[in-house]
């Protein structure tokens, strides 16, 4: 069995890295791009980036991290991390519904159908 890793994301520079799990000690540590200097977004073992010159699918990332939602599988099954939206209509309409029903926001974007 390998290293567990995990992504590490930075939108403004559209790029992410594997990086191993913090260690205990490491815990209050900011790990920052090696591009631009910002601080990285942590966004989960099972997180694959859109393509570089994909301008929908970064903005639809940078909406999710922002939001709290980070891509983590969801057991010992291997199903991944659930229901992430693709498309910036998809993030519109769960962030109306958001707005209408008091849903927190992160919960309603991972909301695969809508009620």
């Amino acid at each position: 069995m390998g290293i567990a890793r995990t992504s590490y994301v930075c939108p403004p520079c559209r790029a992410s890295w594997k990086r191993g799990f913090p260690e205990p000690g490491e815990a209050g540590r900011t790990r920052v791009c090696p591009r631009c200097a910002e601080p990285l977004i942590h966004a989960g073992s099972v997180f694959a980036a859109p393509a570089r010159r994909d301008d929908e699918g970064w903005r639809v990332l940078t909406v999710l991290l922002n939001a709290g939602v980070r891509f983590r599988t969801s057991g010992c099954d291997g199903r991944g991390a659930g229901y992430r939206p693709r498309t910036v209509r998809e993030v519109r309409e769960r962030l109306a519904y958001a707005g209408r029903t008091g849903t927190p926001v992160a919960e309603a974007l991972v909301l695969p159908e809508l009620p």
